[in-house]
């Protein structure tokens, strides 16, 4: 029993010591499940309200508002950034006279039971303001070549002001859900939710699940419209646009079961705090009326909005042509509820470096020092744009996302994150090649432009740039692009 007994100590003490020298192979994260994906901002110019669908064929349908109200058009591609270049086909253009003749607004591309049918909003010659929703069917295999014909506006229970219908499928029943004024009620529109007897039809009593109270959905105009909405293992997340169309426009959300009735009022819950705002820093004004697509790998989902780079605007909202669509990864938190971060700046959006050894830990700054930690928040302390490096081709900076200037640099072999000052030591310090994980080769690791052989690594859960020798000391210097 006393030899045993030794032999355990013994074992425990290698053991010990193997952790402590880095002998071994460390603990290795498992690779993850949603892998970097990135695209350059913006992806169309005057293009507001943006909708983009992924088909089964392979293809991005992409539709949008268009400035001039007066039409609706299509795009598709069989990548997100190729709907950039793409050919814009109109499919339907605003009547001469009547109904269907003004305002133009929101269309959204859906495919149901082998047809194509886009949702859209539009008013009438006699009074613009007359907006009503409507929808359109579309035959055959590519909706920009297709016969459109119109099956004329969905009825709802009143005869009032009703924009930004969206269909969706929760639990094997389809429902549409729209913004529309309630002739009860102070304000400009509230959300609605029915089931749908057919792709242009609403079935049974709609129900009112959100209007705008806060003071956040209140500033210009009491708005609640755009409703979009998105699964994630047991729950729905419907965002939806607030206040004015101006710098104050952000995204709510109302969360609910993806078991319940989805129809019933009580069982949405709505955020008290906004979840997608303007953000200076990065120059993006009035983010909203969203949409949600999936990454060409189907492995990310991708958030689709349209904002403006500017502040300040000259007279009606609505006049000014400059909103854009843009894209951009969104992420879930461990709770399972997305976190949607900020717009991020124009060019190519950001990505996340989880930790090969510790998968729930990511490269942050904190106070200026880089280190990895788990459930960051803000999400924006965590996302670096990976740019051409300040020395120049060949290597590779990491700027900050929510302090665009600022890149990681390694001072005293320390790494901190710090305004770029424009001298050679700080590009130099704050530019690294690229290599295949040390690690693993489906992660990634960053060598010293200046210090060869030295990596970026976590000790203690700082950031250093040190020459890995052991195994421990490579797993600590991998990370997973997310």
């Amino acid at each position: 029993m006393r030899r045993n007994a030794v032999r355990l100590l013994l074992a425990g003490l290698v053991a010990l010591a193997a952790v402590l020298t880095g002998v071994g192979a460390p603990a290795q994260a498992a690779v993850p499940d949603s892998p970097a994906v990135t695209y350059t901002n913006p992806v169309a110019e005057k293009r507001a309200d943006p909708h983009i669908y992924k088909h089964t064929d392979g293809y991005y349908y992409f539709t949008a508002t268009v400035p001039e109200y007066d039409r609706i058009v299509l795009r598709r591609a069989t990548t997100l950034q190729g709907l950039s270049t793409a050919q814009e086909v109109t499919i339907w253009t605003k009547h001469s006279s009547g109904v269907m003749g003004a305002h133009i607004w929101a269309p959204e591309i859906h495919f149901i039971d082998g047809k194509w049918y886009v949702y859209f909003a539009a008013g009438s010659t006699s009074d613009v303001w007359a907006i009503r929703m409507y929808v359109l069917e579309g035959t055959g295999a590519n909706p920009l070549t297709a016969a459109w014909t119109e099956k004329g506006q969905i009825r709802t229970t009143w005869e009032s002001f009703s924009l930004d219908s969206t269909t969706f499928v929760v639990n094997g029943v389809r429902y549409l859900a729209w913004a529309q004024r309630n002739p009860s009620e102070d304000n400009n529109t509230s959300l609605f939710i029915a089931k749908m007897a057919n792709p242009w039809t609403i079935q049974g009593t709609p129900a009112e699940i959100s209007q705008p109270t806060l003071p956040w959905e209140t500033v210009g105009y009491k708005v609640n419209e755009g409703p979009a909405l998105i699964q994630h293992g047991d729950k729905v997340f419907m965002t939806y646009s607030a206040s004015a169309t101006d710098a104050n426009y952000c995204l709510g959300m109302l969360t609910a079961s993806a078991t319940a009735d989805l129809t019933a009022p009580a069982s949405w819950t709505k955020g008290s705090q906004p979840v997608f705002t303007t953000n200076a820093s990065t120059s993006q004004y009035g983010p909203g009326h969203n949409s949600f697509t999936v990454s060409e790998d189907g492995r990310s989902d991708i958030l689709v909005y349209h904002d403006r780079s500017y502040r300040d605007i000259t007279g009606d909202p609505l006049n000014d042509p400059n909103r854009r669509t843009r894209v951009q990864k969104l992420y879930w938190k461990a709770d399972g509820t997305p976190d949607f971060g900020i717009p991020v700046a124009d060019g190519v959006t950001p990505q996340r470096f989880s930790s090969y050894n510790y998968a729930d830990r990511f490269v942050r700054h904190w106070e200026y020092r880089a280190r990895i930690e788990a459930n960051v928040s803000p999400l924006a302390d965590s996302q670096f744009r990976v740019v051409t490096g300040l020395t120049g081709t060949g290597t590779v900076s990491l700027e900050s996302a929510n302090f665009p200037g600022y890149y990681l640099r390694h001072k005293n072999f320390e790494v901190w994150l710090e305004k770029n000052d424009g001298t050679s030591t700080f590009a130099s310090d704050a530019s690294f090649y690229k290599r295949a994980g040390l690690a693993d080769s489906a992660g990634v690791s960053y060598e010293s432009y200046n210090n060869a052989g030295r990596y970026v690594r976590h000790y203690n859960y700082l950031l250093y740039v040190q020459t890995p020798s052991t195994a421990t000391d490579r797993g600590d210097a991998t990370f997973y692009a997310q």
